[in-house]
């Protein structure tokens, strides 16, 4: 069973890892979009971690949502409002349950992910975080490690493809070749899911 002291451990491994990753990020951004995905992510999450060790919620669902708002609030562009609406969604959805199951949350992360897809009007295939996010969704009955592996997968398939909503859209053909850093940063995340675990 999942606790708040995992979901805790996936915020604090998401920022860790987005500290890491952050100038990749911003480097796969440059070229088709802002060159701040990076930047912006890492206060965001910064923020989250800080909030979370601050209010210390007790169950799985306050954890996301608290850190849903926090992204919300401290994240420009469009990502903050993406990946708040995806934990805060996500934790609405897992209640006011103490612990929940692997199954629970997996029920509950795609509920998150396509409140994301409502919201950016993103599809599978459009070359956004929702390319990294589904397969990671499909995959997670099979574990945690299964669904890293699927949401980087993802991530890497958006090279070739032409960005069909989100800023890099306005470039057409040219946003080809490019990985998109929201497909990175998504992966990133689910990653965390692993480490959280301890796996």
């Amino acid at each position: 069973m999942l606790d708040a002291d995992f979901f805790r451990r996936w915020m604090t491994a998401t920022a860790a890892a987005v500290d890491r990753e952050a100038e990749r990020l911003t480097a796969l951004d440059s070229p088709i979009g802002d060159a701040d995905h990076g930047s912006n992510l890492q206060r965001g999450f910064n923020a989250v971690t800080a909030a979370v060790e601050k209010e210390s919620p007790q169950t799985p669902g306050a954890v996301l949502m608290l850190a849903g708002r926090q992204l919300i609030s401290t994240v420009g562009g469009a990502s903050g409002p993406l990946y708040g609406t995806l934990l805060r969604r996500t934790g609405k959805a897992l209640g006011e349950a103490g612990e929940v199951s692997e199954d629970q949350f997996a029920q509950a992360l795609r509920a998150g992910v396509d409140a994301v897809m409502a919201l950016g009007g993103a599809a599978p295939g459009d070359k956004t975080m929702i390319d990294a996010l589904v397969p990671a969704v499909d995959a997670l009955g099979d574990g945690f490690t299964a669904a890293r592996a699927a949401a980087e997968e993802g991530a890497l398939a958006t090279t070739p493809l032409q960005a069909r909503k989100g800023r890099a859209s306005y470039l057409g053909e040219r946003s080809i070749g490019h990985q998109d850093p929201g497909a990175t940063s998504s992966a990133l995340l689910i990653a965390g899911l692993v480490e959280a675990n301890g796996e």
